[in-house]
């Protein structure tokens, strides 16, 4: 009975918002995304229309190693060289991508502060207490779907194919069809919100969990940001943070994205002479990235000294993603405790707040010495002012 009301709660207050308040159709201020916002029966539902799309994406676009200042060579050569039967350092991925309305007609600009996500979906921020409807469409040729962690969700809305016991409507979300769209709806319960030892926000992620492995591999993840009841902006970013960066370490194994032949056929030279077995060939798609860019091709993290910056960072991957992100210059407070490194494994999340004192431009790398050597580096800039 619970379950029916919350669904009969939940249906009423999609039906307000579509027909109720052209609140619902205007962006709000938010820096991280497109999102509209309504009040109904003053909760606060935030609208997102977020797609898969296809996407040429290159992990290098600079052509050259923004840590060293040289044009990529010998030593980025196994990662970022393209021939006869390598792809080289541009891949066709499925990225979470925002739109401005439900036509999925034009893309909603990404801001110039959060130009750093990368490959990663949109920042959908909440306050405890909202409600999240997110509507999904999926442009890739395989079914996908969207995930979340740690927010409340109905078998409806969980975007996960297994035997729960479920049919009919609440299996739809597991596997959405090329072409087709699915809304899901999150509730965001003080559970979801940041704990005792928390600052005001914390990050959660959201991925592809139709063929989980296979999705992620294929580019298909993004962050949720909870800030504490009463300590938001409308926005829902937290009020006492001036700087938010959303940073993921993983090796993306592109052995294992649903587009591996498609690239194949696409960017090797020569695509009949490619051995996907061969050792070599395999080392060359292990792409060890930071949000999607190797050997210092991470642009936009660039803060002022003396601001707050909130860290949140993510892991994804498999067992190889033992990662160490390690900050030159300056240090971050972590639960409470200093540091200058954090630990990530896969499908972890951290928040690191920063106030940085050191001006300059500092090196930002995974510290595990074989992802340094293929390419886990970025530089973060600290200015006097921006």
């Amino acid at each position: 009975m619970r379950v029916a009301a919350t669904r009969s709660v939940i249906a009423s207050v999609v039906v307000l918002v579509l027909a109720g308040c052209s609140a619902a159709q205007s962006a709000t201020s938010s820096p991280g995304s497109a999102a509209a916002k309504a009040s109904v029966g003053g909760a606060t539902v935030r609208v997102h229309y977020i797609a898969a799309d296809p996407v040429e994406w290159d992990y290098a676009p600079t052509g050259k190693n923004l840590v060293t200042g040289e044009a990529l060579g010998d030593a980025e050569a196994t990662w970022t060289e393209r021939g006869p039967d390598r792809i080289g350092h541009v891949y066709r991925k499925s990225l979470y991508r925002e739109y401005t309305d439900a036509t999925f007609t034009k893309l909603a600009p990404r801001p110039r502060a959060w130009q750093h996500l990368g490959m990663l979906g949109p920042v959908i921020h909440a306050e405890v207490g909202d409600t999240l409807k997110v509507t999904f469409k999926n442009n890739t040729p395989w079914p996908a779907s969207m995930h979340p962690h740690g927010v409340f969700y109905d078998k409806d809305s969980e975007g996960t194919p297994y035997d729960d016991g479920t049919s009919a409507k609440d299996k739809t979300d597991d596997a959405v069809e090329p072409g087709a769209t699915h809304t899901y709806i999150w509730k965001v319960p003080e559970r979801a919100g940041p704990g005792p030892m928390d600052g005001s926000s914390i990050m959660w992620m959201y991925h592809s969990h139709t063929d989980e492995v296979a999705d992620t591999y294929s580019g298909l993840m993004g962050p949720i940001i909870v800030t504490r009841k009463g300590m938001a902006r409308a926005d829902g970013s937290p009020k006492d943070v001036e700087r938010e960066l959303v940073v993921n370490f993983m090796v993306e194994n592109e052995n294992n994205s649903l587009w591996l032949d498609d690239n194949i056929q696409t960017y090797a030279e020569d695509p009949a002479s490619v051995n996907t077995d061969d050792d070599e060939f395999v080392e060359s798609n292990l792409m060890h990235s930071i949000n999607g860019y190797v050997f210092g091709n991470l642009p936009g993290l660039t803060i002022r000294k003396g601001e707050h910056v909130r860290w949140y960072l993510m892991g994804m991957g498999t067992e190889v993603d033992l990662h160490t992100p390690h900050w030159h210059g300056n240090t971050v407070l972590v639960s409470g405790m200093r540091s200058d490194v954090v630990s990530l494994l896969p499908a972890s999340m951290v928040v690191a707040d920063m106030t940085p004192d050191d001006v300059g431009t500092w090196l930002f790398h995974c510290h595990v010495g074989d992802h340094i050597t293929a390419g886990m580096l970025a530089t973060y800039t600290v200015r006097r002012s921006i």
